[in-house]
């Protein structure tokens, strides 16, 4: 059986109640990690899983807030990672907005720039301080792991989504970028790109479109990809088993 070395390690997932979110710590869990849950809004489906996943000593999980919108807050969750054990072996970043677009009737020419700017900073501005806070302490330690949760679609652009393509591809440049510049440190980095992803996502709030722009319907014969597929793709490139894989962005799109 292949040794994924996970045992003790300490991780963060972001966004760990969304639905990929939940499968990566109860699969980290799995393997022996100790997980740290960050949430935005359900406290109370965090700490049941923190419960759920704290292990018989009742220390092996917690959970606490992150908001995407806050820059104190990446800071802060790292912090206590590191605090509470010591130190912080692997970042899943799964916390993203879905669908950001400009408004369908103004032509892009006429978007002015305090509507565009905030488009793209949603979509690139917190997990670039989430990495900064989190790899820094990796690089002292040697051995890091991170994983970023990205869309497919990142650097294809679609109608109104225009600046919701730039947020992504930046995750994909900040990814490839990086890669170069830990990896000496023993840190690596990747995204894990899921296409739609079945059953567990919430109903479309009636004023946002049901299909998000980066994002293409999935075709009926093929099955969308599982929030447990994602889980093993982001277990396996976060662990020791995982020596040279840096800079990547992993289709994970069971409908392409």
């Amino acid at each position: 059986m292949l040794d994924l070395g996970l045992e003790g390690r300490t991780v963060l997932v972001t966004g760990a109640t969304g639905a990929i979110g939940r499968a990566a710590a109860r699969a980290f869990a799995e393997q022996g990690a100790r997980v740290a849950l960050a949430f935005r809004y359900q406290r109370e489906a965090a700490e049941a899983l923190a419960a759920e996943l704290s292990g018989p000593d009742g220390g092996r999980a917690f959970a606490m807030p992150y908001a995407l919108d806050d820059a104190a807050s990446p800071r802060w969750v790292v912090a206590a990672v590191e605090e509470h054990w010591g130190g912080l072996d692997v970042l899943v970043a799964a916390a993203r907005r879905r669908g950001a677009r400009r408004d369908p009737h103004t032509r892009f020419e006429d978007v002015p720039e305090e509507h565009w700017r905030p488009l793209v900073a949603d979509g690139f501005v917190p997990a670039v301080r989430t990495v900064q806070w989190a790899v820094a302490g990796m690089r002292k330690r040697g051995w890091g792991r991170i994983a970023l949760v990205a869309p497919a679609q990142a650097p294809d652009g679609a109608a109104d989504g225009e600046f919701h393509a730039v947020a992504r591809a930046g995750l994909h440049g900040l990814v490839r970028g990086l890669a170069g510049d830990v990896g000496g440190d023993g840190v690596l980095i990747n995204a894990v790109c899921p296409g739609p992803t079945s059953p567990d996502r919430p109903p479309t709030p009636p004023d946002r479109p049901s299909t998000p722009p980066d994002r293409p319907p999935t075709p009926p014969d093929r099955p969308p990809a599982t929030p447990e597929d994602i889980a093993r793709a982001l277990l396996f490139l976060c662990s020791a088993a995982n020596g040279t894989i840096t800079g990547e962005a992993l289709t994970l799109a069971g409908c392409r």
